[in-house]
């Protein structure tokens, strides 16, 4: 497939979500991505002038964990991002070059089809090295797992920041279903693992880094890297 160009005067983000569906393979516990953590920061990217599009490492579909999805959190504004959600753009199909900023949503289906991904690695390296934006939300940081920089270190390492802690994965009892624990592996990476009050907002920014806990805190990464780009 033909690598797509962006082009525009704007500010451009790009949003990275899974394909992965089911935690641990096991089909009695369907995943994805949470989808406030795509929606929120799409609304406010859009809503800042910025060109904002959304891709997933197989491109396509992508599965909308349906935990994210009750008690009023499908809500209207997010009716646009989920029918986007049904054809995502393939990630290695993009010019990431032409984006200011990576934002990785989260929803646990991220701890399996982020990390180790080469796209992924290879846009973060770039946008590292270039001083560019790399944000990320709740399990969204584990496309940060044992990433390296083109000089072979932890592309992580020195740098403070947050996600989906131990103490939150263990309230979700999906502690011994998780390939990796997310704070333990980014802490075994170099980071400052900065953890918040469990489901309360908590963002973090560092050199070009800017993470969000959970979803209480998908808005606030989007605010902050709004707030960058400017």
């Amino acid at each position: 497939m033909e690598r797509r160009v962006v082009i525009n005067m704007s500010k451009s983000v790009l949003i990275v979500v899974t394909n992965h569906d089911r935690i641990a393979g096991n089909k009695d516990r369907p995943t994805g991505v949470w989808l406030s953590e795509a929606a929120e920061p799409y609304i406010a990217f859009q809503s800042a002038g910025f060109k904002v599009d959304i891709a997933s490492p197989k491109g396509g579909n992508v599965p909308i964990d349906p935990n994210s999805v009750e008690n009023g959190n499908d809500d209207e504004r997010f009716t646009e991002v989920t029918k986007i959600l049904q054809q995502t753009e393939r990630l290695g199909d993009l010019v990431y070059e032409g984006y200011d900023a990576i934002l990785f949503a989260g929803g646990h289906g991220a701890m399996y089809d982020f990390p180790g991904n080469a796209d992924i690695q290879n846009i973060m390296a770039y946008f590292k090295d270039d001083g560019r934006i790399i944000s990320a939300v709740c399990h969204g940081p584990a496309a940060f797992a044992d990433a390296k920089t083109k000089d072979g270190k932890h592309l992580v390492d020195g740098i403070k920041l947050t996600g989906f802690t131990n103490v939150e994965e263990k309230a979700m009892d999906l502690t011994e279903e998780m390939p990796f624990l997310l704070q333990s592996k980014l802490e075994e990476n170099g980071a400052g693992f900065v953890e918040g009050r469990e489901m309360e907002e908590n963002v973090v920014s560092s050199g070009n880094f800017v993470t969000g806990q959970n979803p209480a805190s998908a808005q606030g990464v989007a605010e902050a890297v709004i707030n960058r780009l400017k």
